[in-house]
């Protein structure tokens, strides 16, 4: 066993009042470092801008091209096609700031080299299709915190992936349903124009069709509705949540998916009573999702598959890998090269403490206890 780096122990700091050392104030010292994290923040933002713009500039190309010059594009569906041009800016702009802190930036490389690395795909080469159906498809990570919050956060999922499946599409004019009496009960979809399936609305397969939102908001409901109850019982949950972070989300969630379903609802049952109000309330809510979504904790459905090129890098480094052990207690902390990509990571953002990576959480917290024992509370033994 080591002993504990001497940096970590104890940090000399001059004494209050005293001069600042050498060099502070010039190009290696604050003003210096304040200059040029400004000027990289500045970087930061121009590259995110123009990843935003030529993201919403593509989208906006493919609209007009795949509802061949706006023929088959509805206008009265303007305002969500709007809000997915926003929507796809945002997430843009947001990916681009994110990807350029240190720690995100080196686990993104680490995953697209893990997943683009043809030795991996040799040593294991069903464990990528096999991470995306556990972690993100089926999210069996959530399934050791708690079942219910399993069951729940898979009903939100599912019944927003159906709902972004048919919605998009149909917003950006891309599906079409057509009827060669113009009001059924036969109906061909098509997509880009070009037919995909005839079919009769009366028969399961129509009504699945058409009722496919329906189907969605009826997933989404509970599950929402469960997150929104424990956020309002749950001691825990009450203790560290933000309204606008939290709960905005989650009445999001049902208004939209209750909106969609009184839509259904007064076109079945009340023949159109009230329908406008409806539709423009739903229209509303979901405008407002989709802008909220990069900015918000929706930010984390784009931030997720990213996580999968991690736990892949992790899974095929354990292969053929050591796993590296506690330099004080010798237990199993992870392989040498996940050790190494932390490492690596607090060398970027200037720690000055990398060396701890190399210690399980048990021995830094011994430790950091230590260090305080003998530098902070020495004075008042």
């Amino acid at each position: 066993m080591t002993e504990p780096p001497e940096a970590s122990a104890a940090v000399e700091r001059p004494a209050p009042g005293a001069p600042a050392p050498a060099g502070a104030d010039g190009p290696g010292g604050s003003a210096g470092t304040t200059g040029a994290r400004t000027g990289g923040s500045r970087s930061v933002t121009a590259r995110a801008t123009a990843a935003g713009v030529l993201v919403s500039v593509l989208l906006i190309l493919a609209i007009v091209f795949g509802s061949r010059l706006l023929e088959n594009f509805d206008s009265a569906l303007l305002p969500y096609a709007v809000a997915t041009v926003f929507l796809a800016f945002g997430v843009a702009y947001r990916y681009t700031v994110w990807v350029s802190a240190p720690g995100a930036r080196r686990l993104f490389r680490q995953g697209w080299r893990s997943f683009f690395s043809a030795a991996n795909f040799r040593k294991a080469p069903t464990a990528l299709p096999r991470m995306i159906a556990t972690y993100l498809g089926f999210q069996k990570f959530l399934g050791a915190r708690s079942h219910a919050r399993w069951a729940a956060h898979q009903l939100i999922f599912w019944g927003c992936v159906l709902a972004a499946l048919i919605t998009f599409p149909l917003t950006w004019g891309w599906f079409t349903f057509t009827s060669g009496t113009g009001s059924g009960p036969g109906y061909e979809m098509r997509i880009w124009g070009f037919k995909i399936i005839g079919f009769d609305s009366l028969n399961i397969l129509g009504w699945l069709m058409f009722h496919g939102l329906d189907i969605a908001a009826v997933l989404v409901i509970p599950g929402a509705s469960y997150f929104l109850w424990r956020r309002m019982k749950d001691r825990g949950a009450i203790t560290g949540q933000r309204f606008a972070y939290d709960l905005v989300p989650l009445i999001a969630l049902i208004v939209i998916s209750v909106t969609g379903l009184l839509l259904t609802f007064s076109s079945i049952f009340l023949h159109g009573g009230g329908y406008e109000f409806l539709a423009i309330l739903h229209m509303v809510s979901v405008v407002f999702t989709l802008i909220y979504i990069p900015f918000g904790k929706f930010f984390h459905i784009v931030q997720r598959p990213a996580a999968v090129g991690m736990q892949l890098f992790k899974y095929t480094a354990r292969q053929d890998q050591e796993v590296f052990g506690c330099r004080r207690c010798e237990e199993p902390i992870d392989t040498g090269p996940y050790v190494e990509n932390l490492r690596g990571t607090m060398r970027d953002l200037d720690l000055g403490f990398d060396e701890w990576a190399e210690y399980c959480p048990r021995c830094k917290r011994v430790l950091r206890g230590s260090a305080y024992l003998t530098q902070v509370k020495r004075g008042y033994q």
